[in-house]
């Protein structure tokens, strides 16, 4: 029963949160902790405090210490246990993947349509924007940001649009000038 409540929780969780992991935090506070009450709040602190340090989405990383945790309290085995986690991560990214399948069915239908190509044409310049809005916030003095970071920056453009080097072999070159240039 407790694997049908997880999953139904975190089905939800992830159903209905819109704007990433942080976003979610609210809402997996509101359910395991109010709700449910299957830990309190210094133990979701620990949670978050926890996602935060491990690599991979916080709301993800939640859900999966938080399935860990609730089948842990109840006695249960290290299997069921990690049952639990794989049960409450999965809940929790299966309504996005659901989401972007029925978009790329979407897409697959519509992509020639003079409209949808409008919009998409419309949305490439927006997203440019705010990834660039999001790095320009980041470029300050306190960041260290100096004119070696957009030498770097500029190559890497360079690299991936004229050069059409895959995003790998930019990550990888840009870690080595990095560690070679500071």
């Amino acid at each position: 029963m407790i694997f049908l409540e997880l999953f139904s929780t975190f089905f939800i969780i992830g159903m209905f949160t819109i704007g990433g992991g942080y976003a979610m935090l609210s809402l997996i506070q509101n359910e395991v902790v109010t709700v449910h009450g299957w830990i309190d709040e210094v133990t979701f602190t620990d949670i978050v405090a926890i996602s935060q340090m491990t690599p991979g989405p916080i709301g993800i990383n939640s859900a999966t210490y938080i399935g860990y945790e609730v089948l842990a309290r109840t006695g249960a085995s290290e299997f069921l246990c990690i049952l639990g986690s794989a049960t409450a991560t999965f809940a929790v990214v299966l309504p996005s993947f659901i989401i972007v399948l029925a978009i790329c069915r979407v897409y697959e239908r519509w992509k020639d349509h003079y409209m949808f190509q409008g919009i998409m044409s419309g949305l490439k310049p927006a997203t440019l924007g705010l990834i660039g809005t999001a790095a320009l916030g980041l470029a300050t003095p306190e960041n260290f940001i100096d004119w070696k970071s957009y030498v770097l920056c500029i190559s890497a453009f360079i690299a991936l649009y004229f050069k059409k080097l895959g995003p790998f072999s930019v990550i990888g070159l840009g870690a080595l000038a990095g560690l070679l240039i500071y």
